[in-house]
């Protein structure tokens, strides 16, 4: 669904390259493991709340963005060049 698709790839274009081994390995079942994705976007939302085995750092990470607090523009996904530029 596209409002995943946006929230995911932006959170993903901040926050992959910081994050530890642990935390990628959460971020992957996160996004792999729940099999209706309105869940992921309803948990990070705050509409529903998050079942124990997805409420780590990791979802905690996801939600304080899905606030956008800076009240960016979030229309598109980002572009993908920014993963081959060196960290």
């Amino acid at each position: 669904m596209l409002e995943n698709c946006i929230l995911l790839s932006l959170f993903a274009k901040e926050n992959l390259a910081h994050m530890t081994k642990e935390q990628l390995n959460r971020y992957d079942r996160l996004i792999n493991e729940p099999s209706n994705d309105w869940d992921i976007y309803y948990w990070a939302t705050e509409s529903k709340p998050t079942p124990a085995e997805f409420d780590t750092d990791v979802m905690a990470m996801l939600r304080e963005f899905a606030k956008n607090r800076n009240r960016e523009q979030r229309l598109r996904q980002p572009d993908l060049e920014y993963l081959f530029e060196p960290p």
